[in-house]
C-alpha cells in the first residue's frame, strides 16, 4: 500500500446483484487510490450496500449504521456512505435522520462515486444522489471489475425489473428494465478473461428478459456469445424468472459445454392461488413443465429456488402445496423466507396476514424437509468424480483447498496452493448438508 492509499470497508447485504454492485464500487474507488480494509475500525471510508427486499436485511442496515456511528465518534474524519436499495428508497431522508452519514447514493449512481467523494472530501458536504434514469450511462458499467488473479467475476447485463410482483420493491428502487448493449457486455468479459478470470456470472433482476424491451438481442443469443469468449471456462447466470425462461435458453444446457449445469429458478410458492396473488405470471403446472424440460436436456442439472412462506391469505392447503412441490422437484437447495410487507408494494395492503409464530413454524418445517433432501442429493455424489475449479484455501482446514463443481456444489479436498486456479478431478468420499469432501486425482488436472 502506498503512503497515499486510503482504506475502504464495504458491508454488503442482500442478493448477488448487491455483491456485484459492491465489486463495482470497489473498482470505482481504486481510481481514487482506495484499497479494501479488513475491518471497519481501520477504514477511512465506510460504505453500506443495502437491501430492502425483506424486513430483516433492512433492520440489519440500521443496526450496522449504529456500529459505524460509534467508529465515527472516535474518528470524526472518516466518511460514512449508504448505497443500495434502502438508500434509493430513503434518499435525503437518511441524511436528515442520521447526522453522521455523509453520503447517500442510489442503485444507478455507483459510477458517480469518485466525483461525489471528492466533493465531500474537499468541501465537507453531505450529499444525496439517487437519480434513476431510463437509459444506461456509458460510464455506469465501464470497464471490467476484477482484480488481477481473481478467478470469478459478476457481469451485470441489465438493470431494473418490469414484473411488479406484488411483494417486491425492486422495480421501485432499481427502476424499469434496461439492458446493456451486448457488445459492451462481451467487451467487458473479454477484458476479464485477459485478467485471468475463468468463470463469469451474468447478473440481472430477470436475465431471461434481457433485450426484450430494447431489441438488443435475446438472452439465449447473448449466452451463446459469452460461451465463445476465449479464456472463459465457465458461465453462470442469475436470476431467472420462470415465466420468461425460454426453450432456447433451457436447450443451451445441452449445447454449450461452458454453461454450468445449475439454474436458480425462484418459484416462491407451490400454490396457484398464492402465485396469482403474488402476480408471478405462471402456474404451478407451468413451473413443473420447465423443470421437466431442464432435466430432459440436462439430467444432472442442479436446481435451486426461492420460497416465501406466510404470504397474505396463505392457507394450510396452500402451504401443503408448497411442501408437495419440494417433494416433487427435489431442489438441490432453497433460499426460504417468511413474508414481510414492504411499504409501497401491492401485497402490503392485502388482508389475511398470518401471525409471526405461524409463519415461523411453517418456515422451520419447510427448511427441515429441504435439509433432508439436500443431504440425500449430496450423498448421491459419493463415489463419483467431479470436475472442480479450485478457488482457494478451504475455510474448514488450512491443509485443504476448495472449489465448486459445474453443478455449483462446494468441494473440499487435500491439496496445495499450486492447484488454485486449476480445474481438477476429485473423487467424492463424503457428503454434508452444505458441501462435499473428496480426494484429488493426481495427474488428472484438466486445465
Amino acid at each position: 500500500m502506498s503512503a497515499q492509499s486510503k482504506l475502504v470497508f464495504i458491508e454488503t447485504f442482500g442478493c448477488q446483484m448487491n455483491v456485484s454492485d459492491s465489486e463495482r464500487i470497489l473498482d470505482q474507488l481504486r481510481s481514487m487510490d482506495y484499497m479494501a480494509a479488513d475491518t471497519p475500525e481501520e477504514a477511512d471510508l465506510l460504505l453500506l450496500n443495502t437491501c430492502s427486499i425483506r424486513e430483516k436485511p433492512e433492520h440489519k442496515v440500521y443496526s450496522t449504521l449504529g456500529r459505524f456511528r460509534l467508529i465515527k465518534r472516535e474518528r470524526p474524519g472518516i466518511i460514512i456512505g449508504v448505497g443500495g436499495c434502502v438508500a434509493q428508497q430513503e434518499g435525503e431522508r437518511l441524511l436528515k435522520k442520521m447526522s453522521y452519514v455523509d453520503l447517500v447514493f442510489g442503485t444507478a449512481t455507483i459510477h458517480k462515486l469518485p466525483m461525489l467523494l471528492k466533493e465531500i472530501e474537499s468541501k465537507r458536504l453531505r450529499i444525496s444522489n439517487t437519480e434513476l434514469t431510463d437509459t444506461i450511462d456509458p460510464l455506469e458499467f465501464s470497464g471490467a471489475t476484477s482484480n488481477p488473479g481473481k478467478l470469478k467475476s459478476f457481469v451485470t447485463i441489465m438493470r431494473g425489473c418490469d414484473n411488479f410482483c406484488s411483494y417486491c420493491i425492486v422495480p421501485y428502487v432499481r427502476g424499469r428494465e434496461i439492458s446493456r448493449d451486448s457488445k459492451a457486455v462481451l467487451s467487458e468479459i473479454t477484458e476479464l478473461a485477459g485478467r485471468g478470470v475463468k468463470e463469469v456470472t451474468l447478473v440481472g433482476q430477470n436475465v431471461n428478459s434481457y433485450g426484450s424491451r430494447s431489441g438488443k438481442g435475446s438472452f439465449a443469443s447473448l449466452l451463446q456469445q459469452v460461451c465463445k469468449v476465449n479464456g472463459i471456462e465457465r458461465v453462470r447466470f442469475t436470476t431467472s424468472h420462470p415465466k420468461d425462461l425460454s426453450v432456447e435458453v433451457m436447450d443451451l444446457f445441452a449445447e454449450e459445454e461452458k454453461l454450468c449445469h445449475h439454474i436458480h429458478l425462484p418459484v416462491q410458492s407451490g400454490s396457484n392461488d398464492v402465485l396469482g396473488r403474488m402476480n408471478r405470471g405462471y402456474t404451478r403446472e407451468d413451473y413443473l413443465g420447465r423443470i421437466a424440460h431442464l432435466r430432459r436436456v440436462s439430467p444432472g442439472i442442479s436446481i435451486t429456488t426461492d420460497i416465501i412462506v406466510g404470504f397474505p391469505g396463505e392457507t394450510e392447503r396452500d402451504y401443503m402445496d408448497t411442501l408437495d412441490l419440494l417433494k416433487a422437484v427435489r431442489f438441490d437447495n432453497i433460499f426460504s423466507f417468511m413474508y414481510s410487507p414492504r411499504p409501497g408494494t401491492q401485497a402490503a395492503s392485502l388482508g389475511g396476514r398470518l401471525d409471526r409464530s405461524a409463519k415461523a413454524e411453517r418456515l422451520a418445517d419447510l427448511q427441515r424437509l429441504q435439509r433432508d433432501i439436500t443431504l440425500e442429493k449430496n450423498r448421491e455424489k459419493i463415489g463419483g468424480i467431479e470436475e472442480v475449479l479450485v478457488e482457494g484455501i478451504s475455510k474448514s482446514s488450512a491443509t485443504e483447498v476448495s472449489g465448486r463443481t459445474m453443478c455449483n456444489r462446494m468441494v473440499n479436498f487435500r491439496g496445495g496452493m499450486d492447484l488454485i486456479g486449476s480445474t481438477v478431478k476429485v473423487v467424492i468420499e463424503d457428503a454434508y448438508a452444505n458441501s462435499l469432501k473428496g480426494s484429488y486425482l493426481r495427474g488428472e488436472k484438466i486445465c
